[in-house]
């Protein structure tokens, strides 16, 4: 069964949909939740439509959900190792099936601290923030940070 909602139980939350804001906002997390001494939760919402696909994907079968959520955790786990974090920090990855700011106000339930970045990889490239930044910022229970994108 797909995950569909995500409980932790305290630390830093982050979003990573692959996009470079992302990625800022996870090296960001990384570095706060060494100094605090506390875990990082990198969670990725899916859907089947920007999901990867799976191994087992073949010409007329569509693999289950589970299938995809594991592509989906393994895609994550390459573009996390792929940053080199050098921090001494716990890193948990999380993949969940639904829309992203949906996801992580859920999970922010129960974190410290929610961190996104200012702009994610989908959406219009004219707007100042993403629709998940912007809804995180107006909903969630915790504290949110939002990072900054810097020009690579």
């Amino acid at each position: 069964m797909t995950r569909t909602e995500l409980a932790i139980d305290g630390g830093i939350l982050v979003g990573h949909d692959g996009s470079s804001a992302s990625t800022q906002a996870v090296a960001w997390a990384a570095k706060h939740a060494a100094r605090l001494g506390v875990p990082i939760h990198v969670l990725r919402a899916w859907s089947l439509t920007n999901a990867p696909r799976p191994a087992s994907m073949k010409p007329g079968y569509v693999p289950p959900p589970e299938d995809f959520e594991a592509a989906v955790l393994e895609q994550l786990t390459r573009d996390i190792a792929d940053m080199n974090l050098h921090t001494a920090c716990d890193v948990r990855l999380h993949a969940v099936h639904g829309q992203s700011s949906a996801a992580l106000l859920e999970a922010a339930e129960h974190a410290e601290i929610v961190v996104v970045g200012r702009r994610g990889a989908g959406g219009f490239r004219g707007l100042l923030s993403g629709s998940t930044a912007d809804q995180v910022v107006r909903y969630a229970p915790c504290p949110v940070v939002v990072v900054p994108v810097k020009k690579d």
